[in-house]
């Protein structure tokens, strides 16, 4: 899941040559990736998202990787539609944006990853914050003060330094989110992944595909008993076997621009119980090379948040991304590949292609069934 510099676009001076050089440095490898994305397009047609009448005031994310800096940056765009987030090896919110000096494409490989000196600062990420919240681009990130927030960082993580998700931690408590409010865990023989209990996965401290660790525990559960808890409303143990059903939904009704980089397929778990409406909503963002392109349902069916919302009352949401050749490892945009304009990037705001679109598979499992 290592970025690097030669998967991400270079700068150039002008928004034309910028987008040339985009075309151009990864032409070989946009030639495979769409024949992939053919094969993948002539398959069996998916469902549309259905219609479970949720209950859009319990809406929480969480991700890996390129999937915490979106669960990140989701949380804090729209602050005053989600409960929580879980950040597992993800930076503060608009960590490619924050330097003067290095491009965002740039620093999302670097300064956001395994930073030289010092790690982009959660003192810039707040002030930025606020000012876009003024210009009308976020919530106002004062709500995000009532959420319960988990953010996780191994110590044997190669890609996402603990330097760097330290600054996640610190953002969320200059947005004024209280300490009994943060659950943030190091674990020091942990490495890149989303961590669970199973034999099957890989060593805890490796840093290898599919980004799924055994450590001895299962952090989803650990993200969801967290995020939903409460002294009143504890969080019921989860389900021997999830028995619920992992459906398959098409997502390019979310994508009509085509800018977004959806992958055709998404998948949504559905608990029995959530048939007849009023369940909650977790939204689960997959690292690089985690998409079902990459891992095909491990992700979603393999790392323990379908067992615990059987017993929940909680939809799951996994959203997918498509590799491209501006983006061939197929990461959420936490640097700005979908933006429309090179010099003017979105990928922060509420109207961002990704952002929206996911919104939008939220708003619509709130919808009331036929």
């Amino acid at each position: 899941m290592q970025l690097t510099a030669t998967h991400l676009p270079r700068q150039k001076k002008t928004p034309s040559t910028s987008l040339r050089a985009r075309a151009l440095s990864y032409v070989i490898a946009g030639i495979a990736l769409t024949a992939t994305a053919l094969c993948q397009a002539a398959g069996a047609d998916d469902a549309p998202l259905g219609a479970y009448n949720a209950d859009l005031k319990r809406v929480s994310v969480s991700g890996l990787s390129s999937g915490a800096f979106m669960a990140a940056q989701f949380d804090v765009a729209y602050s005053s539609e989600l409960i929580g987030a879980g950040i597992v090896a993800g930076g503060p919110y608009h960590c490619a944006g924050l330097s003067t000096l290095v491009p965002p494409f740039t620093a999302a490989a670097t300064l956001c990853m395994q930073p030289v000196g010092a790690a982009p600062a959660a003192e810039d990420a707040w002030r930025d914050a606020q000012d876009f919240a003024k210009k009308g681009l976020i919530d106002d990130p004062a709500n995000l003060r009532t959420q319960r927030i988990y953010v996780f960082s191994g110590g044997k993580d190669s890609v996402v330094s603990t330097r760097v998700v330290d600054q996640t931690a610190r953002f969320y408590a200059l947005a004024g989110v209280p300490n009994r409010q943060v659950n943030y865990f190091r674990m020091p023989n942990a490495g890149h992944a989303f961590i669970t209990n199973q034999p099957r996965d890989a060593d805890c401290g490796s840093n290898r595909s599919p980004y799924i660790s055994n450590c001895g525990f299962q952090q989803s559960h650990d993200i969801v008993r967290w995020i939903y808890g409460a002294a009143d409303t504890p969080v019921k143990a989860p389900a021997q076997v999830a028995r619920g059903k992992l459906l398959t939904f098409d997502q390019r009704p979310f994508d009509t621009t085509h800018r977004a980089s959806l992958l055709r397929t998404g998948f949504v778990y559905v608990p029995a119980d959530c048939e007849a409406g009023d369940c909650a909503v977790h939204v689960v963002f997959h690292g690089c090379m985690q998409s079902a392109e990459a891992v095909g349902e491990y992700l979603a069916s393999g790392i323990g948040y379908n067992e615990i919302a059987d017993t929940n009352r909680l939809i799951v949401l996994y959203p997918q991304v498509t590799r491209s050749s501006v983006n061939p490892l197929g990461c959420w945009d936490f640097w700005g590949y979908t933006s429309a304009d090179p010099d003017h990037l979105d990928f922060y705001t509420r109207q961002a292609p990704q952002m929206a679109a996911v919104m939008q598979m939220i708003r619509q499992l709130g919808e009331t069934r036929p």
